[in-house]
């Protein structure tokens, strides 16, 4: 594929749209037996499978492309038709050109006197399998995923491939390799028994053992006579000619390339070349290499930016969080990361800025942020960008550290931040009897309540003019994944806290906390604890109809909790003693472990007391509060005040956590 100098489109994720396409199949030749009136023009014709309609690998597409040949436009039934894409090596051109059973055909004139047209001919001739390749505009494609499919063209592909579901056919070529090796044809050359011209065809046929001698040429007419296609035949003058005329063009690409270009040299000779194609290759190959696929600056989005920002940094689940499509485009413009700078570059000159540097960095801070004169038409917001980028790397530092908080405690959705109260239904609410008539006795809410109030913790920070000279892009990346990883720990401090403090939550009274020597956790003391929880009852003494379902235990306790859970026997190697060697608690209570509970920071640690618990969503003993629903933290991004030069970045987080009905869990002391 050809670089474009014109814009290219791209959908709104960032997917850049090459504008051309070159796909390969294959080619058929045949020559014109006769033209209008029945006289023969004397020019080859040539019949061509253009387009399969299948995928094709195309260079500057990650993934196989297919023309929906029901978008293509053709503006003409005659475009031209050239070698190897050249405009300066015309062939000829089409009379028609159609799609048939889901196949692009086309027909022709081969109707240049060019070197690239005798060649293509004579070679086709010689039985050479050209195939043909077609150039075509793209104006718009969509992208199918892995797990989807889709009907294209009269068949069933899977993705993940590219449909180009509009494009404009521009021009037809023939190439000797293309991207399709399976689409090739055989051609072969036979006699027409009543005009004595060759026909070449897709068929193998025997030529006759004494071919018809070749017809003596018309003599020319009157003005100057036009240039002549090579004939099927040909005398020894033209031989000649033909020959001298090769040694000339061998001489001109020797003495164009004058030994500095070897292969361009053999590839020239060898494929044909004229002296104006191997000027214009060896002046390409004296300019600076560029790169495959030149991505103009317009294809440039909030999504790509994003993108370059996290697979410069590394981060781990950046497949995931774009579009396969976003991810090249990224990779490929910004090949050796993207730094701040840069970035803060690319979201001003989206939004108007007209300098071409970092010089004046207050005027770059404006523009990025959309505070520009002209920046009226704002299509990138850089703080949206560094909210989601760092957003990203929080959650990813959040999320690194322990949660078993989140697996006992049952969450709450609140909207803003007053005290919030929940009532428990007790006995005196069950269903009642109804008696003739159907009238429904109206119940009350219990008497039980209780309550919850999120509150907000965060911190501000600020990317200096420092983090932007010396172009730090762990500004926005190292940094919040340590903010997150501090709302973790923060999230977890507070929980902890206040579930451990529950000396008056856990109480004999309560009926859910005991002691003494036979507490330490194993079977004996897991059935006791398992007894104590069945019985507890309702404010009406009924029971509470729940069961235990978690067994939260410290460190210390890992290993015989993960026992009591998984193992169908436990031994005891006491001589002389007779015991079941049957666990009876095997696979009951799922082990949640938590470093906490042991910790002598806080007030009522342990190493040996563990708790049964029920399911949180079931009858929760504690509730964490988030604001409107969002359990993790965020990070806003905006340009610093006018006393700092940079930008601000704060993190936070509101949640709020309190204990809840004290008959959903037991507590053993686990020793004396």
């Amino acid at each position: 594929m050809k670089p474009s100098t014109k814009p290219q489109p791209a959908t709104p994720d960032g997917r850049a749209v090459p504008t051309t396409l070159n796909l390969t199949a294959s080619a058929l030749f045949e020559v014109e037996a006769a033209g209008e009136g029945g006289q023969s023009t004397g020019l080859p014709r040539f019949r061509m499978v253009a387009y399969t309609g299948g995928p094709m690998r195309i260079a500057g597409w990650r993934y196989p492309v297919i023309i929906d040949l029901a978008g293509l436009a053709i503006p003409s039934q005659a475009r031209p038709i050239r070698f190897g894409h050249d405009p300066l090596s015309g062939i000829g051109h089409t009379d028609a050109i159609r799609v048939d059973q889901g196949q692009l055909v086309a027909t022709g004139l081969v109707s240049r006197d060019t070197s690239a047209a005798r060649e293509v001919v004579v070679s086709s001739k010689n039985g050479f399998p050209w195939q043909a390749s077609v150039g075509a505009s793209v104006e718009e494609f969509e992208f199918v995923k892995e797990t989807q499919n889709v009907m294209v063209n009269g068949r069933q592909h899977s993705g993940p491939l590219n449909v180009v579901r509009k494009a404009t056919l521009g021009e037809i070529s023939f190439v000797d390799l293309g991207a399709d090796g399976a689409t090739s044809a055989s051609v072969a050359a036979i006699a027409n028994p009543t005009s004595g011209e060759t026909v070449m065809d897709d068929t193998n046929h025997t030529p006759p053992a004494d071919p018809p001698a070749a017809p003596t040429p018309a003599a020319p007419p009157s003005p100057p006579p036009a240039p002549q296609p090579v004939a099927a035949s040909a005398s020894v003058d033209e031989i000649r000619a033909q020959a001298v005329a090769e040694t000339e063009r061998i001489s001109a690409i020797r003495r164009i390339c004058a030994g500095r270009a070897p292969r361009l040299e053999a590839q020239a000779i060898r494929e044909g070349w004229t002296e104006q194609r191997t000027e214009l290759e060896v002046l390409r190959l004296a300019r600076p290499a560029a790169p495959a696929v030149h991505v103009p600056e317009n294809t440039v989005n909030a999504a790509v930016l994003e993108a370059a920002c996290m697979l410069t940094a590394g981060h781990a689940n950046v497949e995931a969080s774009y579009e396969p499509q976003t991810l090249d485009l990224a990779s490929r413009r910004y090949r050796g990361g993207i730094g701040l700078q840069e970035l803060l570059l690319e979201a001003a000159w989206a939004n108007g800025y007209t300098g071409r540097n970092f010089r004046d960095s207050r005027a770059v801070l404006r523009f990025a942020f959309g505070r520009g004169i002209e920046a009226g038409f704002s299509t990138i917001d850089i703080g949206g960008i560094l909210s989601n980028v760092a957003n990203k790397f929080l959650l990813e530092g959040f999320f690194s550290v322990e949660r078993t908080w989140r697996n006992i405690c049952a969450v709450r959705n609140v909207s803003d931040f007053k005290t919030v109260t929940s009532y428990r239904l007790i006995g005196k609410d069950q269903y009642e009897l109804v008696a003739p008539g159907g009238e429904l006795k109206h119940g009350t809410l219990g008497n039980e309540s209780y309550t919850n109030k999120a509150d907000t913790y965060g911190l501000v920070l600020s990317i200096d003019r420092r983090d932007i000279i010396n172009d730090d892009l762990g500004a926005i990346t190292t940094v919040p994944r340590k903010l997150g990883r501090g709302s973790g720990l923060k999230i977890n401090d507070v929980f902890w806290t206040i579930f451990m403090n529950n000396a008056a939550f856990f109480t004999v009274g309560n009926k859910n906390f005991f002691s003494g020597a036979t507490t330490a956790l194993g079977i004996d003391s897991l059935s006791a604890a398992e007894v104590m929880f069945m019985d507890q009852v309702d404010g009406d003494g009924k029971p509470i109809g729940i069961m235990p379902a978690i067994l939260l235990v410290p460190t210390a306790l890992s290993a015989i909790g993960s026992q009591l859970f998984k193992s169908l026997e436990l031994r005891d190697t006491t001589a002389n003693a007779k015991f079941p060697v049957a666990n009876p608690h095997q696979g009951k209570f799922r082990v949640e472990v938590s470093r906490y509970l042991a910790n002598a920071v806080y007030t009522g640690n342990s190493s040996k007391a563990w708790y049964m618990l029920a399911e949180p969503t079931d009858l929760p003993v504690i509730e964490v509060a988030f604001l409107n629903g969002q359990e993790s933290p965020t990070i806003e991004t905006a340009d610093a005040d006018f006393n700092v030069l940079g930008v601000q970045m704060r993190g936070y987080h509101d949640f709020g956590v309190a204990l809840q009905d004290f008959r959903g869990g037991v507590k053993s002391k686990g020793e004396v």
